[in-house]
């Protein structure tokens, strides 16, 4: 069954266990399992992805199936899934148990895919696709950010954060946040305010830059800065967003000497680790040690401190640095 993705809270049954969320727009699927699905459903939530399942699918179903007094009413979430888990959701729901609710999450999906026809023609599922933003309707979530917030912005520079964020909504977000915090003592905020907090667009490529460079994919890393060709303003930005995923491995560090279980950290860690992102970062925390990241926040901010003094070698300085990490690949 269809339903559209405003519709889901009113559309949703206790006998209906199954959910497709497909389409590009991530940001929107993460706010409506987290904001709509997970407060009603279980609290006892699996993750898995799609090769994992594949590879050990009896294991898959048996930890479906299997009766745990600790794991009543499970909710399940598959991720990256494509047409190939289709034979197990199948075998699943042959099982008709009801203890148990599984969202599966897809990129795009054509027409003819047999994952998208399966659960579109059963009466037993749901399937919601979400579509991508566009301009409207980034500009009424930020609109009623301000709103609810009570800052005083004009549209003019509400329009210009929505351009800047290139219709990504997760980035959207991420900039309304930096606003909210920059507004704690001031009930409005100008122009001149808002090119120092936000990103430009095309920085976001930054947050890659540093995410493969942490993660010491030293060929994607080289590629992204060989092609970009940064500003001043581009080189702090860089240094800001190093401090940034630095001081969150640091938090994930210190979190996993207390549990050392990297799935349960990831998952409770705030604000929230994005599924496609987790891979990422459990490389970097498998590649830096606490001493290392500690050091390299130290680094990172002396850095800071010499280009502001001497912008002319902000290029040469930050370029020298990033490479320099993945020398360490080798070491």
């Amino acid at each position: 069954m269809i339903v559209k993705y405003f519709d889901l809270e009113k559309k949703i049954k206790d006998q209906t266990n199954f959910y497709l969320f497909y389409g590009h727009n991530t940001g929107l699927i993460e706010e409506t399992i987290n904001g709509v699905l997970k407060p009603i459903f279980s609290k006892n939530i699996f993750y898995y992805d799609e090769n994992e399942i594949l590879t050990k699918s009896d294991d898959f179903k048996e930890q479906i199936f299997n009766k745990s007094f600790f794991e009543d009413n499970k909710l399940i979430i598959i991720n990256r899934a494509t047409d190939k888990i289709l034979k197990v959701i199948e075998q699943i729901i042959d099982n008709q148990a009801d203890d148990y609710k599984i969202i599966i999450k897809a990129g795009l999906l054509e027409k003819k895919s047999k994952l998208r026809y399966f659960f579109e023609n059963n009466k037993k599922t749901i399937v919601v696709p979400f579509y991508e933003d566009n301009h409207q309707t980034l500009t009424k979530i930020a609109q009623n950010f301000f709103y609810e917030k009570k800052i005083r912005i004009s549209q003019h520079d509400i329009n210009y954060i929505v351009e800047r964020v290139k219709g990504n909504r997760i980035n959207l977000k991420n900039e309304l946040k930096k606003i909210y915090f920059f507004c704690q003592k001031r009930k409005s905020i100008q122009l001149k305010d808002i090119l120092k907090l936000t990103n430009l667009a095309e920085n976001y490529d930054i947050s890659e830059l540093i995410d493969q460079c942490l993660a010491k994919n030293k060929k994607k890393t080289l590629n992204i800065l060989n092609e970009n060709n940064s500003s001043t303003e581009d080189n702090i930005l860089i240094l800001k967003n190093f401090l940034y995923k630095l001081k969150r491995l640091k938090k994930l560090k210190i979190s996993m000497e207390l549990n050392n279980n990297t799935e349960e950290v990831l998952s409770s860690f705030r604000p929230a680790i994005f599924w496609k992102d987790k891979d990422l970062v459990k490389q970097q925390l498998i590649n830096w040690s606490l001493p290392q990241i500690r050091s390299l926040i130290k680094k990172v901010n002396n850095i800071e401190l010499l280009i502001k003094k001497n912008t002319q070698i902000g290029n040469q300085v930050v370029n020298d640095f990033i490479i320099d990490k993945l020398k360490q690949i080798n070491n």
